[in-house]
């Protein structure tokens, strides 16, 4: 279905797959609690579809799932860092019965790789993600996915259970790049499984880092209250040890409240979001700095991030615009500072001030191209920015739009 909808806007797929389930604008307006009026508008781009809240319940009253409204899914581009085997083939790891099945013990294998050498490469896999460099690490990760099985199924006693964490971490750093370029459902899959494993190492440190991956993945999917009570019940699960706390455990333990918030948000519960920030606030204030401990990027600098972005989330708007220009985010990762970007290009866009959204875009996109270019939210606004002229687009915009594959 989704391929059908290509170039069209949030409101123009609202109105397709309405259309599709022989739904009169009355009322599927009655179903998300809006006039027709309203629905008629936001199908005709008069009114701009920019809070994720909104969208999810459309796509639920529609019974589609939010991605089927958010975006499409986009050809992987083949670069000299991916080579010609992009997604599919990492779908094809992660599905791959032969790593979940009893008879995997009997496939002959080659010697595994050392433990070291896997933490060594998963190390590579999330200085790319942080780099924005998508395309490497969808290339190596296949390979890596399978060595670590293997590491898993030839090892003994601690040795196992240590090839167990290592294989916990591979899945989420797959889980964290599949969320990345759209692919919610399989990073859902990812997430899931490497939780599984994660347990099975005893490690609490890296339960609790998979514990926070498989939150993000209920983000990406749009559920937002089981996003939430996971959170919660993840954070119930790890209090003891806050006490004594060590940075990796504070950075995951504030990054698990930071997905928390957002969800929250999202769910447009002002109460938790408030709540989540402020534990998120404590851990940060324990850390003392930005820091990037277990590859989180926590910190203070990382928290008021978020509160920009569930500002615009929550409509808050001007708050954003107030203070999201504002932030320093030069100590950050690339990944960081990308995603807030795009955040702040949001709300000068919801206040109409497309010339600074464009600027703030374009500069997202020079540090972080391919971080920009799959995200559904640099699509949208740019097909909004290009709605919105009276004539033709400008050079940057109209380039912009042709960079993104916008026709």
């Amino acid at each position: 279905m989704r391929g059908m909808t290509s170039n069209l806007s949030i409101g123009q797929r609202v109105a397709w797959y309405r259309r599709r389930r022989g739904m009169s604008q009355d009322v599927l307006a009655g179903l998300v609690g809006r006039t027709t009026d309203w629905l008629s508008k936001a199908e005709n781009d008069r009114i701009t579809l920019d809070r994720l809240s909104v969208i999810k319940s459309l796509a639920n009253a529609l019974d589609v799932s939010l991605g089927d409204l958010l975006a499409e899914p986009q050809l992987f581009e083949w670069t000299d860092e991916s080579g010609d085997r992009t997604i599919p083939a990492l779908r094809a790891a992660i599905t791959d019965y032969r790593q979940l099945s009893p008879m995997a013990e009997l496939i002959v294998n080659a010697e595994p790789p050392s433990l070291t050498a896997l933490t060594s490469a998963i190390d590579e896999v999330w200085r790319a993600y942080q780099g924005a460099k998508y395309s490497y690490a969808i290339r190596v990760l296949p390979g890596l996915i399978g060595e670590a099985h293997h590491a898993a199924r030839v090892g003994a006693g601690d040795t196992r259970l240590s090839a167990l964490g290592v294989l916990g971490q591979v899945y989420h750093a797959a889980a964290s790049i599949l969320t990345k370029v759209g692919e919610a459902d399989l990073a859902w899959i990812a997430a899931e499984r490497g939780l599984t494993f994660a347990r099975e190492s005893g490690d609490q440190l890296i339960t609790a880092s998979l514990l926070r991956c498989v939150t993000h993945a209920l983000l990406a999917n749009g559920r937002y209250a089981a996003a939430k009570q996971l959170t919660v019940d993840a954070a119930e699960l790890l209090s003891p040890g806050l006490p004594l706390a060590t940075p990796e455990l504070l950075s995951v333990y504030g990054t698990l409240y930071l997905a928390g918030a957002m969800a929250a948000a999202r769910d447009e519960d002002r109460e938790a979001t408030r709540a989540f920030l402020a534990e998120a606030w404590e851990s940060a204030a324990r850390l003392g700095r930005d820091a990037n401990y277990v590859w989180t990027a926590f910190g203070p600098t990382n928290v008021r991030i978020h509160e920009v972005a569930t500002a615009i989330e929550l409509g808050d708007t001007q708050v954003a615009v107030n203070v999201g220009p504002r932030l320093d985010t030069s100590g950050l990762p690339i990944e960081r500072r990308a995603r807030h970007g795009l955040a702040v290009a949001h709300a000068y866009s919801l206040r109409n001030r497309t010339d600074d959204a464009l600027t703030a875009l374009l500069e997202a996109e020079a540090i972080a191209p391919e971080q920009v270019r799959h995200h559904y939210l640099s699509r949208q606004l740019t097909m909004s920015w290009i709605r919105r002229q009276k004539g033709k687009p400008g050079f940057q915009l109209a380039s912009l739009a042709r960079r993104l594959n916008i026709v």
